[in-house]
């Protein structure tokens, strides 16, 4: 374990362990502490993911972030966006996601906040997540754990699809959701309790079950087992500055604090 690390580091850690043991997936990360989290996990326990530049083809070795200051992707494949989509749609892709709010039904939502008629802040609009979320497994992320994101209600807008009945119109199928972990600033969650309930399955250090719960706007079920969440490891950390070598990671959680709080 390392002595010194920041909340972001430890976090890129926990999120890397959402891609453990899944086989070979097109495995994508959406945003920095994700896209650093899934080369953590290839370069370390997962070789077997797949990783694009990008842009049309694979790499075996993860493209760091920021400025490439003349380095040159070293490709594996070809992978353009076809491919991609058939990876999409059969299924052999997990992705962690960025929603600015998830419910009690694990529903995201990136599209708008408030009305969509008329919403107070307009965001991406839903994109893929609908077709995504019904297509293969999805994880998230979120960097402030509050009631603001977590919230007590069902999401301003549905854009990625949860275990909610009410969005399927009458008649139609219900496709299978796969929900993998949750990763927050606060803990790791998953969504496998009785009826698809939120279970905090880890805390990091110095975090308490009640403070998750009084930061979330629906009731949690802490698990059996939960854990402390790992601390990176020097090999780890050393990864990780090679993925994010002008250190964007920093920039992402607010006030960039330290892994593990002050007494």
């Amino acid at each position: 374990m390392a002595s010194e690390f920041s909340l972001a580091e430890l976090v890129i850690v926990a999120a890397a362990e959402a891609f453990r043991d899944g086989g070979e997936l097109l495995a994508t990360g959406i945003g920095p502490l994700p896209r650093i989290a899934v080369g953590l996990a290839k370069l370390t326990f997962a070789p077997e993911l797949l990783m694009t530049d990008g842009e049309a083809y694979l790499v075996e070795e993860p493209v760091p972030l920021g400025p490439r200051n003349g380095y040159q992707p070293r490709h594996s494949g070809w992978m353009p966006y076809g491919r991609v989509f058939d990876s999409v749609w059969s299924g052999r892709r997990h992705a962690m996601v960025t929603p600015v709010q998830v419910d009690r039904w694990a529903q995201g939502n990136i599209a708008a906040l408030g009305d969509l008629r008329k919403p107070k802040v307009q965001l991406l609009g839903v994109r893929g997540f609908p077709g995504n979320s019904v297509c293969h497994k999805n994880s998230m992320f979120l960097p402030s754990h509050t009631r603001r994101t977590f919230i007590e209600g069902e999401v301003d807008v549905v854009a990625s699809v949860g275990f909610s009945d009410k969005r399927w119109p009458a008649g139609v199928r219900k496709l299978p959701v796969d929900i993998g972990i949750v990763v927050t600033n606060l803990c790791v969650m998953d969504f496998n309790g009785p009826d698809h309930g939120a279970r905090v399955i880890a805390m990091h250090p110095g975090v308490t079950f009640e403070e998750v719960q009084a930061e979330t706007g629906f009731p949690l079920i802490r698990a059996d087992d939960v854990r402390t969440s790992l601390a990176p490891t020097e090999e780890q950390l050393a990864i990780i500055r090679k993925l994010d070598p002008t250190g964007i990671r920093a920039s992402v959680i607010k006030g960039n604090p330290p892994g593990l709080r002050a007494a």
